[in-house]
């Protein structure tokens, strides 16, 4: 079978490590890729959001599964375009998507269906949204509705932060048309935990635990990024707090679709929030997190082709996602400034003899001239297992420290609670 995966970052590269494992798969393609993908495969230069374009080399190609990573490709539609000319993917419909591209959809959805999450009010006036704002407690956390590279959240102290953070989304359109609409939420006081759920439209299966990084720098300071980090399982979800996510969260969302009429097959990623009175949910994800997948894929023990075939096609109560019981680290490497403005074109060394601890998979990278040279904000998602969380983290670290490239900065802190805990 031969197989397309659209993205270009991490996740992309850890999802085409994992899909080349399988011996089902005679020829893999991704659209448009970096350098990682390139060695395990042909990069295919068309844009994650030209759907057209990929539906035709899809089947010029012969492909038989897609696989879309990005949310933005999702959020356009490109698995209801596939399917109207009957080609086989991976991913919820743009209907199913709403969950991730619209904060008020998914909010509205956790209310209507009794899914723990954070009060809130959502506004497209910016003078409405300035006076709710006057008359709730501080902190507020104040979201852009759209898609925003993981970078549309403020946490506004007071008045005055809320005031700038609404300006800036709604007047100055620091994120564009997802600031058309704003969320505006109470402050979750907790430890944040992420969660993976393949959902087939009537059952779903849920993967280990994991715990994402999500500010650029250690202790959870800094701006929010894409993600400096994750690791696999998180000790923080013990067995009782699973059972409560179970029960609270994918059961109810599960339920829900029914109820609704919606058709939902994918990927399904809320973010939580350990609070004290359990878990609650931050957001709605439908595709698979970056950086977690890489950590994910070095845990997964079935074919990665079989998972996915079993979700396209309603079977996920017969089959069993089997998971190694090794723990799993990734610490990203970053290009100076990430997440504001930074340089491209850095060369980059070191990664083979990274790869003697761990596995590097590539984000912000291409070849030029012969060089491997930074492409993004993100570069690299260095990634290494190990038998306990100690071990994982000095294999991952010793991998990180083999690698340079001018400007390079990555947190030091990834997994630490884990150890304390």
């Amino acid at each position: 079978m031969k197989i397309l995966v659209i993205g270009s970052g991490g996740r992309e590269h850890a999802l085409c490590w994992k899909l080349h494992q399988s011996p089902r798969v005679t020829g893999l393609y991704c659209a448009p890729g970096n350098a990682g993908t390139e060695a395990l495969g042909r990069n295919v230069p068309i844009s994650i959001t030209d759907i057209a374009r990929l539906a035709q080399f899809a089947r010029d190609e012969g492909i038989g599964l897609t696989v879309v990573g990005p949310d933005d490709a999702l959020a356009a539609g490109i698995v209801d375009h596939f399917q109207s000319l009957g080609l086989r993917i991976f991913g919820p419909t743009r209907e199913g998507a709403r969950f991730e591209s619209s904060k008020s959809y998914a909010k509205q959805f956790m209310e209507r269906h009794g899914i723990p999450t954070a009060q809130f009010g959502e506004f497209t006036d910016s003078a409405e949204a300035q006076k709710y704002c006057q008359r709730m407690r501080y902190p507020l956390v104040i979201k852009a509705d759209g898609l925003a590279l993981g970078k549309g959240v403020m946490i506004a102290a007071n008045p005055g932060e809320a005031a700038m953070a609404i300006y800036r989304i709604m007047e100055q359109r620091q994120f564009g048309a997802a600031g058309d609409r704003v969320v505006i939420e109470e402050f979750l006081q907790g430890e944040e935990c992420s969660i993976h759920a393949l959902v087939d439209g009537r059952s779903y299966a849920l993967f280990p635990s994991a715990q994402d990084h999500k500010r650029a720098l250690d202790g959870d300071r800094g701006l929010n990024t894409g993600g400096m980090g994750a690791y696999t399982p998180a000790p923080i979800l013990t067995p009782e707090l699973e059972r409560q996510v179970r029960e609270q969260v994918l059961d109810p969302f599960v339920r829900g679709l029914a109820l609704d009429g919606l058709t939902f097959k994918g990927l399904l990623y809320p973010g939580l929030m350990i609070t004290r009175e359990g878990p609650k949910v931050l957001e709605f994800n439908c595709r698979f997190g970056d950086p977690e997948t890489q950590p994910y894929m070095l845990r997964l023990k079935s074919d990665l082709v079989d998972v996915l075939e079993a979700v396209i096609d309603g079977r996920l109560a017969d089959f069993p996602v089997e998971w190694s019981n090794d723990v799993s680290v990734c610490v990203v490497m970053a290009s100076g400034g990430y997440p504001g403005d930074y340089e491209k074109g850095k060369v980059i060394s070191g990664v083979e003899a990274a790869e003697r601890y761990g596995t590097v998979f590539h984000a912000g990278t291409r070849w030029v001239d012969g060089r491997l040279v930074t492409s993004g904000g993100r570069v690299l998602g260095v990634t290494a297992t190990g038998a306990n969380v100690r071990a994982a983290r000095e294999k991952a670290y010793a991998a990180v420290g083999q690698i340079q490239f001018e400007g390079a900065q990555y947190r030091q802190d990834i997994a630490a609670r884990a150890l304390r805990g």
